[in-house]
């Protein structure tokens, strides 16, 4: 019922909910109802509970949406076959972002991948600055779709993916890597859609044989 207030607009953005007796007086249940309802709005991102005050009606956001599946993909990716899943789910999302970017990226957008680029290539040799510059620069290209669920689902991969980044990285791939970020660059820059694609999946896919490489030979 709660859920269908906020949804139709009869609870706002910002405005507190009743009081947990309140409620209780209202729905005619008891205080583990409520407050298991308001635990749930609050997984959903749809209140904000704070201790000692009342919960109040916040905006969901595409990464409270992708918070949420961070425990089923952690388990999914401990299964036989996890990694590389994510690393093909990976690709398919990035050589779309690297297409959508040659296509429709501002003079300003270039102007901020290029910096982020320029980062990148100064920490080289440090892995982990390079490993956060790694991360930056396909978090830059991503923002170039305008789209905050892309942003979101990216942070959520990278997040989740992050050990096959250090192990890779920790295998002396930075210059690799920096070598790959700046020939997608080039290819974005160019409005190569077709080449940026390319760039894009060779960058990724030899990152997930590298990964490879290196686990099999320490197992």
């Amino acid at each position: 019922h709660l859920e269908r207030m906020i949804r139709e607009g009869e609870l706002v953005e910002t405005e507190r909910l009743p009081s947990e007796r309140d409620l209780m007086r209202h729905f005619g249940v008891g205080r583990p109802s409520v407050r298991e309802a308001l635990l749930r709005l609050s997984k959903m991102g749809l209140v904000e509970m704070r201790s000692g005050e009342r919960a109040r009606v916040t905006r969901p956001t595409p990464q409270v949406v992708i918070d949420h599946l961070s425990g089923s993909a952690r388990h999914m990716l401990a299964a036989p076959g996890g990694v590389h899943d994510f690393q093909n789910a990976r690709i398919f999302f990035e050589i779309g972002l690297a297409r959508h970017a040659a296509k429709h990226a501002t003079d300003e957008d270039l102007r901020q991948l290029e910096a982020a680029l320029e980062v990148n290539r100064q920490s080289i040799g440090d892995l982990r600055r390079f490993e956060r510059t790694d991360v930056d620069f396909h978090y830059v290209l991503a923002q170039i779709s305008r789209n905050p669920i892309f942003t979101a689902i990216h942070a959520a991969l990278a997040e989740w993916l992050l050990e096959q980044r250090r192990t890779t990285l920790a295998a002396g791939e930075d210059q690799t890597a920096f070598d790959a970020h700046r020939l997608i660059f080039e290819t974005v820059a160019s409005r190569d859609a077709d080449r940026a694609e390319a760039a894009m999946r060779e960058h990724l896919e030899y990152g997930a044989r590298r990964y490879t490489d290196v686990v099999g030979g320490v197992e």
